[in-house]
């Protein structure tokens, strides 16, 4: 299987500019790679820095230093010196994110919410709405819910919707931040089937599950992020 995702040398660090400029040791010396259909699992203890690895894959975070290289088609884009411009590029058509928080625009529709990335990728408006409409009633979404926007939803409804909006498009590569975490046995099963069905695709998935079960029946390997803890802060 082809290489997706390729992290080498990659250090973070956040300094405290109101805390006297205190430099707070993330990650050194991080290397991972993933290939296509496989689902790298990130374990550790809370704060050991899984999340921001993510968000570094996304590039919501900058890296100090290190390479996070996104094969796009036959082209390997380093993420940590990318301008914004590609970036943007690379999460509209590359790189997919479900994040533990669902954020978006009030007042859109929860469909219109789960279709929109869909649409920026080309799909047609209708059609796009018609498999939104599917996906969040193979997800128990009550239909009455569909035309609202979430901001009112519970936590688990608003992580559905947010899980739909990340699955609807076509991505190779999908982050996943604890995506099961609110949900209940039966759309944890659900969530765990079109996580199979994205492998069998060939999507490439970091993902972090708070449910080790659930970790455990999905990733194909398990990587415990304090192997790239600085020694500073482990001490």
């Amino acid at each position: 299987m082809q290489e997706r995702l390729r992290i080498s040398g990659l250090d973070k660090t956040f300094t405290l500019h109101l805390q006297g400029g205190t430099v707070i040791p993330v990650m050194k010396d991080a290397n991972l790679s993933v290939s296509e259909g496989e689902c790298v699992a990130l374990a550790g203890p809370s704060g050991a820095g899984k999340s921001s690895l993510l968000r570094m894959i996304y590039a919501n975070y900058r890296a100090n230093a290190g390479e996070i290289l996104i094969r796009e088609q036959d082209t390997m884009t380093n993420i940590v010196t990318a301008d914004p411009r590609k970036i943007i590029e690379l999460r509209r058509s590359t790189i997919g994110y479900v994040s533990q928080f669902l954020r978006v625009i009030p007042r859109v529709s929860a469909i219109d919410i789960v279709a929109e990335p869909a649409v920026v990728q080309g799909r047609a408006g209708d059609d796009a709405r018609d498999a939104a409409r599917a996906l969040l009633a193979r997800l128990n979404l009550p239909e009455r819910l569909w035309a609202l926007p979430p901001a009112t939803f519970s936590g688990g409804e608003q992580q559905r919707v947010n899980i739909a909006r990340g699955f609807l498009s076509s991505y190779d590569l999908l982050l996943l931040d604890e995506p099961t975490a609110s949900l209940d046995a039966a759309n944890r099963r659900v969530v765990m089937d079109m996580i199979g069905e994205k492998k069998a695709a060939g999507v490439a998935i970091v993902a972090i599950f708070h449910d080790e079960e659930v970790r455990d029946a999905i990733a194909d390997r398990v990587v415990d992020v304090t192997d790239f803890t600085d020694a500073e802060r482990v001490a």
